[in-house]
């Protein structure tokens, strides 16, 4: 069988330019803070907040993160901060420690790609220059660390650069931690923010999600220390930290504004393969359904001794008709039938969502010399490969109750809430016009998100800032500048 295509990229609408921010309004009056004050900015989060793309955060990320495109527009109206992040020393994205590279450069979209000159994401070449081991001083007004949970931002030793090899720390806080015992929120707090940005929590079960699910929901185990790297934060432990957090910022005297979390369903990572992404030609189809032959018949035979019932045989029986088909999935949410000789495999519903990576390999032989193992066919995605049905609805229980944590802290502290969970659906579903054309969530194509199919591209972060604005503009009484997303760059092409 051919090698599976799902994205057909013959002309890309692409802008790699760098951002042209409008020139200051100097008319007295003509652009105002109203009754915020923007004089001390300080945003708090994770990747999104600190302007990581493309499955790394790299310098001109960094300069078109949310955070400092709304600096940007605060100055135009009359803040007189100069807005400071952590710069990485290069675009190549990658980190090193003690001279050894740690995470991988940044993805880029390749015409030299294998794949029969199709445009495909490819690692950028070349060595990194930013050494974790190098501190950085002064004061970063970007706060925002890749990678943290919300319980990260309260844990000494966060940015410990002696525990990053150990899984203790992170490599990107340790960067510019104040020291080594510091905390994301105590050196925040230490700025005397006057407004914030909070956007914190996607992590919690964003990584379980992206794992397809290779973790464990921690709902009733109220200690973090004890979480593997892809669980699921108990919603107690998250509204605890939660709280913490927006009860120091109130206590400061701080202005801001809480986001809450998107759908993972409206990101390219679980959108862009769909369930039934296996072409077949009837003669093909029943070849397939004889060499399934003896696995339908075992199910059939579990059924008669009792091991399953028939509404399992049904949902586990594979077949395939000419046309699209869904893609052979492991799901260990079945009853384990190996004691009978049976993999515990079905094929994949519209419930089930087929992760980004597995793009480069669905529909390829696991064995060249095996022309019967087609990966999604022959061969079953694996668990990592695919978040199923079953844990899908732990992540969408997870982030119901968060957002429901969220805008009732928000509301309790009066900080203004912002919707990003309808933002990005209506991404997803509508797309966002703007002078020049329409961007969306599709992957490469779509322009609102970058490489990696988990965070924005320069224009969605663009989005995102201008939606925040929008926000300060209506509740503050503000003036602040509008921007134009159509002046930010879209997907990378290398």
């Amino acid at each position: 069988m051919k090698k599976i295509k799902y994205i057909a990229i013959a002309a890309l609408g692409l802008v790699a330019c760098e951002p042209e921010f409008d020139n200051d309004i100097t008319d007295s009056g003509f652009y105002s803070t109203g009754t915020a004050n923007l004089d001390n900015f300080v945003a708090i989060g994770n990747s999104l907040t600190a302007g990581f793309a493309d499955g790394a955060l790299y310098v001109q990320g960094q300069e078109n993160s949310f955070p400092n495109i709304m600096a940007s527009k605060f100055a135009q109206a009359g803040s007189t901060q100069e807005f400071s992040q952590p710069l990485t020393s290069d675009n190549l994205g990658g980190l090193l420690l003690g001279g050894v590279q740690i995470s991988p450069n940044r993805l880029v979209l390749s015409a030299s790609a294998p794949g029969a000159g199709d445009l495909a994401p490819v690692i950028l070449d070349g060595t990194p220059t930013t050494e974790v081991s190098i501190p950085l001083t002064g004061t970063f007004h970007n706060m925002g660390v890749p990678g943290a949970k919300s319980f990260h931002l309260l844990s000494p030793g966060y940015g410990d650069v002696g525990g990053v090899p150990l899984g203790l720390a992170n490599p990107y806080y340790a960067r510019f931690a104040s020291s080594s015992t510091a905390t994301v929120m105590g050196d925040a707090l230490a700025q005397n923010p006057s407004f914030f940005s909070l956007w914190i929590g996607n992590n919690d079960v964003l990584s379980f999600a992206t794992s397809g699910g290779v973790g464990e929901d921690q709902t009733g185990n109220l200690d973090p220390a004890t979480y593997g790297p892809n669980d699921i934060t108990d919603p107690t432990v998250f509204a605890g930290t939660l709280d913490a957090i927006m009860s120091s910022l109130n206590g400061a005297g701080a202005q801001g504004i809480v986001c809450n979390l998107p759908d993972v369903t409206s990101i390219p990572y679980f959108t862009t393969i769909p369930f039934n992404s296996i072409p077949m030609d009837a003669t093909t189809a029943a070849g397939t359904n004889a060499a399934y032959a003896a696995y339908n018949g075992g199910l059939l035979a579990a059924q008669g001794g009792g091991f399953i019932t028939a509404d399992e045989v049904a949902a586990r029986t594979i077949n395939f008709v000419e046309g699209n088909n869904a893609v052979v999935i492991e799901d260990e949410s079945l009853t384990n039938l190996a004691g009978l000789g049976l993999p515990n495999i079905r094929q994949a519903t519209a419930d089930d969502f087929i992760v980004l990576p597995t793009l480069s390999i669905l529909g390829t032989l696991a064995d060249p010399a095996d022309p019967t193992s087609v990966i999604g066919v022959g061969v079953a995605l694996n668990d990592g490969q695919v978040l199923t049905a079953n844990e899908a609805s732990m992540v969408f229980a997870a982030q119901a109750q968060y957002n429901a944590t969220l805008a009732a802290l928000a509301s309790a502290y009066g900080f203004d809430l912002i919707d990003m969970r309808a933002l990005l659906e209506d991404l997803n579903v509508n797309g966002v016009a703007y002078n020049g054309g329409t961007m969306t969530s599709a992957f490469a194509t779509g322009n609102g998100f970058s490489l990696d199919g988990v965070h924005p591209t320069a224009r969605g972060y663009a989005y995102i800032a201008d939606q925040m604005i929008e926000m300060i503009n209506n509740n503050y009484g503000a003036n602040i500048p509008r921007i134009d997303i159509g002046e930010y760059p879209g997907t990378m092409i290398n």
